[in-house]
């Protein structure tokens, strides 16, 4: 861990990367990425120069922390509050009502694959809707956990969702099913893009504000 003023950060040199790099992981914790033939100092400078990016980005994901603390024995799913109840022997997750029956040891794991479970349950019938609609077709939809997209949508029609946007407001998943199943249209991020989710979902830059103000609290 190296200092800069009080900005603690790692550095990890990667032979993949061609310019210097920098990333605030969830926590709050500071990783400067350099190419391998860097010099060390750069990564000092990449921190000086970057600073208040780094500092908005410490700040918003201790603020989401906060959040995530503040839960208590909680957990959110689609505007939802679920209460945990740890149950001793028990190895999968399993719903009761507002109840949420978990392991009493180690339960984040058993956790998450219950929220890619039901990701998938929720997510597959919007998406069926939504292509019908657009009078169009996917190929694949897979769960997964990305670091930093909600979903994708490749050009062969292979549709992927980030299993946390369960832990949203229904709006939200509903806008990001929309957003994806619209780029089996229209690929790119133009103005008849925006037109075509506009169509569909009129409102959408509401869930598109709250995904940008709170998805870093959408974590176990």
């Amino acid at each position: 861990m190296a200092p800069v003023d009080d900005i603690q950060y790692t550095v990890r040199r990667s032979t993949r990367a061609r310019r210097v790099g920098i990333t605030v992981d969830g926590r709050g914790n500071v990783e400067v990425v350099l190419p391998q033939r860097a010099r060390d100092r750069e990564a000092a400078k990449a921190v000086a120069k970057l600073r208040p990016w780094i500092e908005r980005h410490v700040a918003k994901a201790r603020g989401a922390q906060e959040a995530v603390a503040a839960r208590g024995g909680t957990l959110p799913l689609l505007g939802e509050t679920l209460t945990l109840r740890p149950e001793p022997g028990r190895t999968r997750v399993h719903r009761r009502h507002d109840l949420l029956l978990v392991p009493a040891a180690d339960p984040e794991p058993a956790i998450e694959r219950w929220y890619r479970r039901t990701a998938r349950a929720e997510i597959a019938p919007r998406l069926d809707d939504a292509v019908a609609a657009l009078g169009t077709r996917y190929t694949a939809l897979t769960i997964r956990n990305q670091r930093t997209r909600w979903g994708s949508c490749s050009t062969s029609g292979a549709m992927s969702f980030n299993w946390r946007l369960l832990m949203a407001p229904e709006p939200v998943l509903e806008y990001v099913v929309w957003h994806e199943a619209c780029h089996l249209k229209v690929m790119d991020h133009s103005p008849r893009f925006w037109a075509l989710v506009e169509q569909h979902v009129p409102d959408y830059r509401v869930p598109r504000r709250w995904l940008r103000d709170h998805g870093a609290t959408l974590i176990l």
